[in-house]
Formats: C-alpha cells, sequence, structure tokens
C-alpha cells in the first residue's frame, strides 16, 4: 500500500524538481514524492487550510523543510516570484503539476460556456507554463474535461433535434484542443500535449475514480501510459490482451477491506449522518442500496428521485469490503451518495477517507471537519500521483542521455488516449443484492 511514509525530500542533484499549483491537500505531490526521485520545491494554493495542512505536515518532516508555500490566489502571483524564491531561472524547474478546479468541465453538472478560455483556471496554469518553461508539466482533472466545447449548445437546439450544425468551438474537445493550440503558440518552446483518461482502480488503487491526466513536455517527446496492472478478478480469467497481443496477468482490484479493513480508531473525526438517515440506512445489508427497502420506503425516503431512469445507485448506500469504494465525494453523508460503512450504520471516518485515498497514515488534516473531507475527497489519488510520475521520470532520464536533445517534431502536438477508464458498477447491484465481480466488463 501507498499508505506508507512518503521519503522525505531532501535537496539533491539527483532529484528532479517539482513546482506546485493547485495543491490543495498534496495528494498529487504525495504520489510524485513517493517516486523518490522528485522533489517539491514550491506550491502555490490559494485556501488557508489547506496550507495549514501543508505547513503542518512539513513541521513532521513528510515535506521538505525547504518547501516554498504560497498562500495565494494563483491569479495574484507571478511565476518569477516563485522562481526567485527557490532560485532558479525560466527553463531550470523540471516539472509543473497540479489540478486546477474542475467544477466547470464536471459531467455531472451544467456544463458552463468558455467563449473566453484565457479567464479560466486552466489558462492560469498555462500563464506559469509560458513564463516558467518546465522541462514537462502535469494536469490531473475530471473525465469531461477531455469532452468538454468551448461553448456549450443547449441539448434542444442541437442538430439531431433540428438544429443547426455544430461550430468548431460548440464540438466536443474543443476546449482540450485550444488548450493544446496556446500550448504551441509559447515562444521558443511549443508544447506537446498526451492526454489519457484512466481510472485509479486499475493501477491498485481501492478507489473506481475516473481522471484525466495531461502530460506535457517541450521535446516533443509522445509520452505513453502505462496498461492496467489490475482488474475484475474475473475479467478474462484473470489476464488480458495488451496492444502487442500479448497476454498479461491482471493483479486483482484492491477493495474497500485491502484499504480500511485493519484500521482502528479510538477517538475518529467523523461527519456522520442524521438520524433519519440511519434509519433507512440501517434496513440496507452490505453492499447493497435503497433498491433493499420496500417500495413505499423507496418512495417515501427518495421523494421525486425514486421516479428517476438512473443515477440512483449511490442513494442509501451501504459499501461492500468485497469491492472497490466507489468515488469519494466531498461529504460521505449525502442521501443520495451515501457512502455508509459496510458493517457499521455510520459515515466513512475522516482516516477511512484517507486511507482509501493513500494518504500515509502519519498525514494530518486542519480544520474543520467538513474542510478535512473536502481537502479529502478533493484530492488527486496518491497512487495516480505515483504512477504518473514514474512515467515522466522514465522520459526525463531518457532525454537527460540524450542531453536534452528534443525529438524530431512530429507535427501534431496532441494525443487523446483512454485507457480502458470507464468500470461499469451498475451490475453489482441487483433486485436489492450485492453481485461481487459479476458479469463485469
Amino acid at each position: 500500500m501507498l499508505g506508507q511514509t512518503p521519503p522525505t525530500s531532501k535537496p539533491s542533484q539527483t532529484k528532479f524538481k517539482v513546482i506546485s499549483l493547485f495543491s490543495g491537500a498534496m495528494g498529487l505531490d504525495l504520489g510524485l514524492q513517493c517516486t523518490g526521485q522528485f522533489e517539491i520545491i514550491a506550491c502555490v494554493e490559494k485556501e488557508k487550510v489547506f496550507c495549514d495542512t501543508i505547513r503542518l505536515n512539513q513541521k513532521k518532516g513528510l515535506l521538505s523543510k525547504d518547501l516554498k508555500i504560497f498562500e495565494e490566489d494563483i491569479c495574484n502571483i507571478t511565476p518569477k516570484e516563485v522562481l526567485d524564491s527557490v532560485g532558479l531561472r525560466s527553463g531550470e524547474v523540471d516539472l509543473i503539476a497540479g489540478g486546477p478546479p474542475c467544477q466547470p468541465f464536471s459531467t455531472a453538472g451544467r456544463r458552463g460556456t468558455f467563449q473566453d478560455p484565457r479567464g479560466t483556471l486552466l489558462w492560469q496554469y498555462l500563464r506559469f507554463i509560458k513564463d516558467i518553461q518546465p522541462r514537462f508539466f502535469l494536469i490531473e482533472n475530471v473525465r469531461g474535461l477531455m469532452s468538454a466545447a468551448l461553448r456549450h449548445r443547449p441539448i434542444a437546439e442541437r442538430p439531431e433535434l433540428g438544429g443547426a450544425p455544430l461550430e468548431d468551438d460548440e464540438k466536443p474537445g474543443s476546449f482540450v484542443h485550444r488548450f493544446a493550440k496556446d500550448l504551441k503558440k509559447i515562444n521558443g518552446s511549443s508544447y506537446r500535449l498526451d492526454c489519457f483518461g484512466v481510472n485509479a482502480v486499475n493501477y491498485g488503487a481501492p478507489q473506481i475514480r475516473e481522471r484525466v491526466l495531461f502530460i506535457g513536455n517541450r521535446y516533443h517527446a509522445q509520452v505513453n501510459f502505462p496498461e492496467p496492472t489490475h482488474g475484475s478478478p474475473q475479467a478474462n480469467d484473470g489476464q488480458r490482451k495488451t496492444l502487442n497481443s500479448e497476454v498479461q496477468d491482471l493483479k486483482p482490484w484492491k477493495t474497500l477491506r485491502d484499504a480500511i479493513g485493519d484500521l482502528k480508531e479510538e477517538d475518529p473525526v467523523i461527519s456522520d449522518f442524521s438520524p433519519r438517515k440511519k434509519y433507512y440506512l440501517n434496513k440496507v445489508p452490505e453492499g447493497s442500496n435503497w433498491r433493499s427497502l420496500t417500495v413505499e420506503e423507496q418512495k417515501e425516503s427518495m421523494g421525486r428521485a425514486w421516479y428517476a431512469t438512473g443515477g440512483r445507485s449511490g442513494w442509501w448506500r451501504r459499501l461492500s469490503y468485497d469491492l472497490p469504494c466507489p468515488t469519494l465525494m466531498t461529504l460521505p453523508t449525502h442521501a443520495s451518495t451515501s457512502l455508509c460503512h459496510p458493517q457499521e450504520v455510520r459515515a466513512l471516518t475522516l482516516r477511512e477517507y484517507a486511507r482509501i485515498q493513500e494518504f500515509p497514515d502519519e498525514w494530518e488534516f486542519v480544520g474543520a471537519t467538513a474542510q478535512q473531507y473536502a481537502q479529502v475527497g478533493n484530492a488527486v489519488p496518491v497512487r495516480l500521483g505515483k504512477v504518473a510520475g514514474e512515467v515522466i521520470i522514465s522520459c526525463l532520464e531518457e532525454l537527460e542521455t540524450r542531453n536534452w536533445e528534443p525529438y524530431p517534431n512530429p507535427g501534431e502536438n496532441i494525443k487523446i488516449k483512454y485507457i480502458q477508464s470507464h468500470v461499469r458498477t451498475r451490475q453489482w447491484y441487483k433486485n436489492g443484492k450485492t453481485i461481487v465481480f459479476d458479469d463485469i466488463d
């Protein structure tokens, strides 16, 4: 498990230097640090409580004592200020990493309109790339970012319903292509962009969490992300064929039991369900959801949501020890996305949340209970940070052997690839019962 204390980053010529943006609780940064080859030298985060968490863990020796912490809105700080604080110049930083707030790109809500993308936080990230000129950059975000359009066309006005053909900036993916186009315009360092849709559970995380990773570089290096290492124990008899038609063993997905089964807490931090919610959850067996209630109880407790045709699997959900955890939310207590303990009638505790995200047990969080949950729920899974870091390290080491000589320019500067990112869970709940790893494809 990644829940071990990450190696403390000490200044070393052998470590690649990282500037962290939108650092949050530093899940992505801890993943990079777990490789043992990255040193986080500066971070920018505007939320005071997040910065207090970073400072606390720095004092505990879990981060470099020389880490420069900027508690500031990225819009109000210049890249030069950050570079000056660490004694580096443009072009000398190995990696910029971060996950800009993702709500505008989420497919879970109403998508916004981006007639001027330069006003978004992703373009603030681009500003730092332009001025710092890192060798590589890493961006983590929601899956909806890859299909987002610059301008949203209401469904009722789309061509399939009689509307005019979509304009270029209304087409799915136009947002990412605009970002890649602007990357190519950076003076002196045209950046290539490789985009990957992945799922943390496929790489050994005990959580189903579909994310997008952008890996960019200024050497025309074409980056490849590894194929999944984990999967359903019954899928293809535990084997799969790679793109090269080779058969490769898959390790079984990590489960909630793997993450929290041995955890003992005397005084846990918890945001718990109300008595009303516990009344209904008490009637739900392990691994099931609202379908285990009587029809009368379903209608009574769910209201109009009962009549919906989809999106109901999280209602009155009690987790299963024998399955991966669903995607963590900022709070576990919403009735429609409940994260109830498998055997106890309570929500997951904060430390259980942190275990599922694979934060080390020594890592502490600061703030009110809701703020602590938000820090963990919004974090990048530590596992994904580690896997992405290993990919980037491989590229950096190869470029070092080339004396940083760029590769031939392939022309097109963007690649988009989905790597078995969507994991179907709908079939895990049938007729009020849990079907563990049955009929999953």
